[in-house]
């Protein structure tokens, strides 16, 4: 499936940004969704993940009480509040049938693109 995400930008710290991300296809009700971040020299690292039916998520502990991540019947959202300049990255949406394997990262069956993150100080 292809992945598309869409948002991101330039804000200051403290500000708001919202993130979305669509599957092609019929499909997205029968993904587990997330995403993940990698900063410059840094590896990607899991940042939240949402499950098909949307009643478990899961969080990083760096983002617990400032991003939300949820999903409708065709769109994943990551809004991100109170933003850092350690939040700047590339964050890119997962998807994969298995929550498990998503949230571990041991296994993501598509990415998208990606969509930069830059919070200035």
């Amino acid at each position: 499936v292809e992945v598309v995400e869409s948002g991101g930008g330039l804000v200051q710290a403290g500000g708001s940004l919202r993130l979305s991300c669509a599957l092609s296809g019929r499909v997205f009700a029968t993904y587990a969704m997330g995403w993940f971040r990698q900063a410059p020299g840094k590896e990607r690292e899991f940042v939240a993940a949402v499950s098909r039916g949307g009643g478990n998520t899961d969080y990083a502990d760096s983002v617990k009480g400032r991003f939300a991540i949820s999903r409708d019947k065709d769109t994943l959202y990551l809004q991100m509040n109170s933003l850092k300049s350690e939040d700047t990255a590339v964050y890119y949406c997962a998807a994969d049938q298995n929550w498990y394997a998503l949230v571990s990262g041991t296994r993501v069956e598509s990415w998208g693109k990606g969509a930069q993150v830059t919070v200035s100080s």
